[in-house]
């Protein structure tokens, strides 16, 4: 249960994620907003709010490595693949507990699931290349 309720987190902050993006909102006003939601009941509160965190406190580093990463400049990525590579860049460089193989392939899900067609493409080759230098080739954190 507790996979499925941290998945179930990871795509309502893919949605969180893309309101910070067009609207700005801070922490607050997102938490707010989205534990008022009936689906909030189903999610890993807890890891929510702390990738949540993760994600708006470290968004520019998050940021720095999806540039040096990726094949296009970060102004030509939609905020719905942003909002996934911030999410599973967070887990990689944040949360030792959520083994590199599982960041990776929830990333893809989710583009899978609400990125545009391919996009997983290009989110399993921007994971796969940070991965390991965030977290070294054995998949361990390297910092």
């Amino acid at each position: 249960m507790a996979a499925k309720s941290r998945h179930r987190a990871r795509a309502l902050l893919i949605k969180a994620l893309y309101q910070w993006q067009l609207a700005g909102h801070d922490y607050d006003v997102l938490i707010a907003q989205y534990s008022a939601l009936a689906e909030f009941e189903r999610i890993d509160q807890d890891y929510f709010r702390a990738l949540l965190r993760h994600v708006l406190d470290d968004y520019e580093s998050l940021d720095r490595t999806i540039a040096a990463f990726a094949v296009r400049k970060l102004d030509q990525l939609d905020a719905v693949g942003r909002a996934i590579l911030l999410v599973a860049l967070a887990e990689l460089k944040h949360r030792a507990d959520v083994p590199t193989k599982v960041a990776i392939n929830e990333g893809i899900e989710l583009a899978k699931r609400y990125g545009a067609a391919d996009s997983f493409r290009f989110v399993n080759a921007v994971l796969d290349k940070a991965a390991k230098d965030l977290r070294g080739h054995d998949g361990r954190r390297t910092g």
